[in-house]
């Protein structure tokens, strides 16, 4: 059963993949990057790099394109989460930090931010840990705006146009390799996101 149901789940993120490649060309793509890169830096659980590896493969000529596009929106989001957790951490906030199963650890991430909140900010825009519990704890705390914004263009800009030269040098091999590997890939992100979870909760 739970290898039936493993290849459930293979297959769901098979047909999104597919789904999203079909939409690169439409209209629709852009717009699904910027809503889902904006979320993604302030409250929602998905990071937008699948569908900014879909939209690059489909268009390598633009995936330096998609990726200020994807910049430009998550250091947005990072703003919402700023004021989320400014102004709005017991009714919004709290519950996104619970999520994760952190909110013993909050006092801990705020010396963290006590002792260097732009290096804090950077490492959880660069990595897999869930940013937008730091742009929440930096609402939180009153972290500097001007550390806010540097650290997450910095390091936000760092990961996605990394991701954007990589296809654009190696589109197409990598969409082939994409296409063999999918099943181990789609694991791989899954267990990145696992990691950057776990990481946060027992050891940052």
């Amino acid at each position: 059963m739970k290898k039936l149901n493993i290849n459930s789940l293979f297959s769901w993120v098979r047909r999104l993949y597919d789904w999203v490649l079909h939409w690169a060309d439409s209209p629709y793509g852009v717009p699904a990057l910027i809503v889902l890169s904006f979320a993604e830096a302030s409250f929602f659980p998905i990071p937008p790099d699948l569908l900014l590896i879909a939209l690059a493969v489909s268009l390598p000529k633009k995936a330096f394109k998609y990726a200020f596009y994807c910049t430009v929106a998550s250091v947005s989001g990072a703003f919402l989460g700023y004021a989320i957790g400014l102004y709005f951490y017991d009714i919004a906030g709290k519950g996104i930090i619970e999520f994760y199963g952190i909110a013993d650890q909050f006092d801990f991430v705020a010396q963290k931010y006590n002792e260097n909140a732009f290096s804090a900010i950077a490492i959880a825009g660069f990595t897999p840990i869930p940013f937008k519990v730091f742009t929440i704890a930096a609402g939180v705390f009153k972290v500097s705006i001007a550390d806010l914004f540097t650290a997450s263009l910095l390091s936000r800009g760092a990961r996605f146009f990394l991701v954007a030269g990589l296809i654009y040098r190696f589109g197409p091999i990598i969409k082939i390799q994409i296409d063999k590997y999918f099943n181990k890939l789609a694991l791989l992100m899954v267990v990145l996101m696992i990691v950057g979870s776990v990481v946060l909760r027992y050891i940052i």
